[in-house]
């Protein structure tokens, strides 16, 4: 941990010494994903509900998804621009070096500038919880992190496993794109307005389901009660671990570029 926060202290004063370039990306990361709330919102304006499911409770979504993914493009960019180190041969002097790949692979790039999606969710957020009609209690509310460490964990592996694909084909694929950018479009939206292939896909093998659908709909009241809804972030955070083992393993079949 020492080694990562030491990470995290260098990368982001380097990324402070251009404080003018840094503050207007964060302005414009604030404003980007404002465009994608408006057609949410204008689309609420025509219809009452989605499915069932009231504006609040969508923007619940939307708030958690996109806290989720800046936090993770954040902390976790190493990982999304990995092809570099590969094709640049810096994954070699990685290898030698006496620590875990996995947390010089994080430390290798950070991404502070996300910090102003992640404002703007949190705003939507809040503006959900207190306009949305939920009894909110103890538990509730730490199902409500929950839900949000879940979908941190949830990206992380999927950047993760698209870092890894690297290992056998250099350059990274856009189909890693399919599940973390179009993940988070997909998943601002509770899972249940989806066809039923989409909904389980999306549940057991990509848990987004765990993060935002079935714990939600404890939240809301949307089903009987099921311990499953209340302990599936849990769920979404275990699904780090295979990700792992599927990085240990590309760690073990990668071929040196020789340089």
């Amino acid at each position: 941990m020492k080694l990562f926060i030491k990470y995290m202290k260098i990368l982001l004063k380097s990324q402070l010494q251009y404080r003018t370039s840094f503050i207007l990306i964060c302005l414009v990361q604030f404003f980007v994903p404002f465009l994608v709330f408006s057609s949410i919102y204008f689309m609420f304006q025509r219809f009452t509900n989605i499915a069932g499911w009231s504006f609040y409770e969508v923007l619940l979504c939307f708030g958690i998804i996109h806290i989720d993914f800046s936090i993770s493009q954040c902390f976790v960019r190493g990982f999304e621009s990995f092809s570099n180190l590969i094709v640049n041969g810096d994954f070699d002097r990685i290898l030698v070096r006496p620590r875990g790949t996995v947390i010089q692979v994080l430390g290798s790039r950070f991404e502070f500038t996300r910090v102003g999606r992640l404002i703007q969710s949190i705003i939507i957020l809040i503006w959900a919880i207190i306009n949305v009609s939920i009894d909110w209690n103890l538990l509730k509310a730490i199902i409500l992190i929950l839900m949000v460490i879940s979908g941190i964990f949830v990206f992380t592996g999927i950047f993760i496993l698209t870092a890894t694909l690297c290992f056998w084909t250099i350059q990274g694929l856009e189909i890693g794109n399919i599940f973390t950018h179009g993940g988070r479009e997909m998943a601002q939206y509770p899972l249940g307005i989806y066809k039923k292939w989409v909904k389980n896909f999306f549940t057991y093998i990509i848990p987004f389901g765990c993060v935002n659908y079935y714990p939600l709909m404890y939240l809301v009241n949307k089903d009987s009660f099921n311990i499953l809804h209340i302990i599936s972030p849990l769920f979404g955070i275990l699904f780090i671990i295979p990700c792992l083992l599927i990085w240990k393993i590309g760690v073990r079949h990668y071929k040196s570029t020789g340089s």
